[in-house]
């Protein structure tokens, strides 16, 4: 991905794609188990007053298996940001709006603090700096359950698909399951198990004072996967201006279950009348 990045291959490679010609740019960024196509009901609207920026990232069955190097992205966050860094260079973006579900919440919060005149403002969807329970932390998680979460995907990965895209969703929407299925599906099982065990346990708390670009974190009132109190752990640690919408609704993916509320929060966040 390095030489892609030097060569300016990065673009075609994660399957950019650009949608309307607004004066601002504004990057719609997807999290694991998810590709670009997970914004599919928020793009036609948001393209009518910026120029939106949709890519996958390295470890989505859409992109070449043999761009994700483990060595390289089993690590921490830190490939994933510099991967954006490197495509919003390519594409001559500054002062972009990001939005970044879930993994990518933590990807733009690290691309920010290495460039922050590169972002105007971020949205954190569903995002978290970690997963794991701790002393007066709550993370969602215990070890033994990540250990055993880990040793589904290893041992059945499409059983294990078809039981966590349904408690993922969070809701009966039978629609939303199906695209999340299908999407986290197609990934390449040892990519999955990979990049499942780099967010799940990762702990970011420490990066969160250095952002400083304005910060709105979107949060379910229930998600499985993020508990409600880490929006406002994050809010509270973050370096910069932010504050924290809970929409009333469950589940780790509003933009396919509610999008038609989450937009009515965009709407205000992005300052569209």
């Amino acid at each position: 991905m390095e030489a892609l990045c030097n060569g300016g291959g990065i673009v075609q490679a994660l399957n950019t794609h650009v949608y309307g010609n607004g004066s601002q740019t504004l990057v719609l960024a997807h999290g694991f188990g998810s590709d670009q196509t997970v914004w599919h009901f928020l793009i036609p609207f948001l393209a009518c007053y910026f120029k939106v920026v949709v890519f996958d990232l390295v470890f989505s069955p859409n992109v070449d298996p043999k761009l994700y190097d483990p060595e390289r992205y089993g690590s921490n966050f830190g490939a994933y940001a510099e991967d954006l860094l490197c495509l919003l260079d390519h594409l001559n973006v500054n002062k972009t709006v990001y939005l970044g579900h879930s993994m990518s919440a933590m990807v733009g919060c690290i691309a920010s603090i290495q460039r922050p005149h590169l972002f105007q403002h971020l949205i954190l969807l569903g995002g978290s700096p970690r997963y794991l329970n701790r002393r007066r932390y709550n993370g969602g998680f215990t070890r033994t359950e990540l250990d055993a979460f880990f040793n589904q995907i290893n041992q059945n990965f499409s059983n294990w698909v078809l039981s966590f895209a349904p408690i993922a969703i969070g809701v009966k929407d039978t629609s939303a399951i199906a695209e999340f299925e299908n999407s986290l599906g197609r990934m390449t099982p040892k990519i999955a198990v990979s990049v499942a065990r780099t967010v799940f346990l990762s702990d970011l708390r420490r990066i969160l004072p250095q952002v400083v670009v304005p910060s709105s974190i979107i949060q379910s009132r229930k998600d499985f996967i993020v508990p409600k109190t880490v929006a406002f752990y994050m809010k509270k640690r973050l370096g910069g201006p932010a504050r924290v919408k809970i929409l009333n609704t469950e589940g780790h993916f509003p933009q396919l279950t509610v999008h038609s509320l989450l937009l009515k929060v965009l709407k205000r966040f992005l300052h569209i009348k």
